[in-house]
């Protein structure tokens, strides 16, 4: 495992298939995955999982696991993935903490080392964020990125119709 992307708080590294009874405990919270109509289950969280590692292979990115520095442990995900929007594909930040460490920082710490990161490294022009327009706590983390809403639709997903934000920030220059 070569990436690693430090914050004071956090080490965002590559997901191992050792990190997932703790990814079980983010995909497998109905109060963590509201956002996605409900807890995955074993099946999905391994697709999920292993579509991270495909990720990282051939884009050199994806989803990271985010590991408190102070345990070792790791209490969520965040990083960057190609997502679909409309008739596009824009790079997006995206973020899951276990409900236990939630509203303490670490979303925004980490979002904010992943949009660095697509800005210094990957020098993207601007990165995205497709939030739920009822996941206020989610949009609240991608305001403190620096981003605004520039967009809007009507997502499908597990039989339902789900209104989104497209949030986005442009590199400065």
């Amino acid at each position: 495992m070569s990436f690693q992307l430090e914050t004071p708080r956090l080490v965002l590294r590559e997901m191992t298939w050792e990190d997932y009874p703790a990814l079980c405990r983010i995909l497998q919270d109905d109060q963590v995955m509201y956002a996605y109509e409900g807890a995955f289950d074993q099946a999905q969280t391994q697709a999920w999982l292993q579509k991270q590692r495909i990720r990282y292979e051939s884009l050199g990115f994806g989803l990271w696991a985010a590991v408190l520095k102070e345990t070792g442990e790791m209490i969520g995900q965040c990083g960057l993935t190609m997502q679909d929007w409309k008739d596009r594909q824009v790079l997006e930040i995206g973020y899951l903490f276990q409900k236990a460490f939630w509203h303490q920082g670490y979303a925004a710490e980490a979002a904010q080392a992943c949009k660095a990161y697509a800005f210094q490294t990957l020098k993207a022009e601007a990165v995205f964020s497709i939030i739920r327009d009822t996941n206020l706590a989610s949009q609240r983390v991608a305001r403190r990125n620096g981003m605004e809403i520039v967009d809007s639709a009507v997502r499908h997903y597990r039989g339902v119709d789900m209104p989104h934000f497209l949030f986005s920030v442009r590199r400065s220059l």
